[in-house]
């Protein structure tokens, strides 16, 4: 910690306002404190053993938080989005520069785009979001759930188990992350009971809760609007490996 006390450092918002966060997290304030990245950084980035394993950005941000007793796998998948944005343009600046494709004439283009005119998700002002768990009474099955967002961490574990049972040939991307997202069923918190439901979980059910998700999750918006053809086409922000390693710095 003291190593890293060395070099310079902002204190950056997090668009959860700190509100998903236990009240003894330094979390809880809303903002979190990041170092400027430097060369050790670079190193990390460039590391063909993280790359191989997939962990280079989480290992590069918890080189770069400064916040005590705070890993990136605690932040809530939004707030580590904002972190990694942050990040990026304080160690090269926000333009970010990427090749798009016209969607009319499907023509490849330069664009570049200001990462500083990415602003947080307005949080709905009908969710309690001091609670952990948050509840849901499905729209056809009148089944009513509790359930959390996710933490990098928890998003990490996921990834990893859909990618294990990837390798047999079958996927479990949505039931996998229903377990996870689920905590009760029916006031039944046993994981028995909400793997069950889940692995039955009616379509309409399953959408309107990722649609809930969805709306009540706090994150950063990459997207921006861009000029094709002479008609403003909204376009998400592809996050490609120059993100972290633009093309101009070799």
């Amino acid at each position: 910690m003291a190593d890293k006390q060395q070099f310079p450092s902002e204190e950056i918002d997090l668009p959860s306002e700190g509100k998903l966060y236990p009240k003894d997290s330094p979390l809880a304030t809303g903002k979190i404190e990041i170092k400027y990245m430097t060369a050790k950084e670079e190193d990390i980035l460039t590391s063909e053993n993280l790359l191989k394993k997939g962990i280079v950005i989480d290992k590069l941000l918890n080189s770069l938080i400064l916040t005590k007793n705070i890993n990136v796998s605690d932040l809530i998948v939004g707030d580590k989005n904002a972190v990694m944005v942050a990040v990026r343009i304080l160690a090269y600046g926000p333009q970010y520069s990427v090749e798009l494709e016209n969607q009319f004439t499907g023509a490849k283009f330069s664009h570049t785009f200001d990462l500083t005119e990415c602003p947080f998700k307005k949080l709905p002002t009908d969710i309690d979001y001091s609670q952990s768990n948050f509840s849901m009474q499905l729209p056809v099955s009148k089944v009513n759930i509790k359930y959390r967002l996710l933490t990098a961490g928890l998003e990490a574990s996921i990834e990893k188990e859909i990618k294990n049972t990837s390798k047999f040939g079958s996927s479990t991307e949505m039931t996998s992350r229903l377990r996870n997202i689920i905590v009760e069923v029916d006031g039944d918190t046993d994981t028995a009971t909400i793997t069950n439901f889940v692995n039955n979980m009616l379509s309409q059910d399953s959408l309107a809760l990722r649609e809930e998700i969805q709306r009540i999750s706090p994150d950063i918006i990459l997207k921006q609007d861009v000029d094709m053809e002479g008609e403003m086409v909204e376009v998400d922000i592809p996050l490609t490996t120059n993100f972290f390693w633009p093309t101009t710095r070799g």
